[in-house]
């Protein structure tokens, strides 16, 4: 009876982790189209593309720590090593994400901050 809660509720933290990456891409391609219109209307701008990176990378990483919490699940239910390969490579994607994302914030704020 646990495990079956257990793969469910793993199961609903991965269809969830999908969600927040298609609603990033869809909110992406958005801005993305909107800030190419704007390139023929003589208002684009460079920084709108930087603070989309960063907008998308948002919800990428959101949706990789849902990712990762259904798995964490999922290892424990079958502690297998391809389980523990699989977190261990969204683990290591996650945190490389996470060290890029955070240098394009910290140079966004401070090229904001010079404006």
């Amino acid at each position: 009876m646990l495990t079956h809660f257990l793969n469910l509720l793993a199961t609903i933290i991965s269809v969830t982790s999908l969600l927040v990456v298609t609603y990033g891409a869809f909110i992406g391609i958005l801005s993305f189209l909107k800030n190419e219109i704007a390139r023929f209307t003589g208002n684009y701008s460079p920084t709108n593309i930087r603070k989309l990176r960063v907008t998308f990378g948002t919800y990428l990483l959101l949706g990789l720590e849902f990712l990762i919490a259904s798995d964490i699940l999922k290892t424990v239910l079958e502690p297998t090593l391809n389980e523990l390969a699989i977190l261990g490579g969204i683990v290591i994607l996650r945190t490389i994400l996470s060290i890029f994302l955070n240098k394009e914030i910290k140079d966004l704020e401070v090229e904001e901050d010079k404006k």
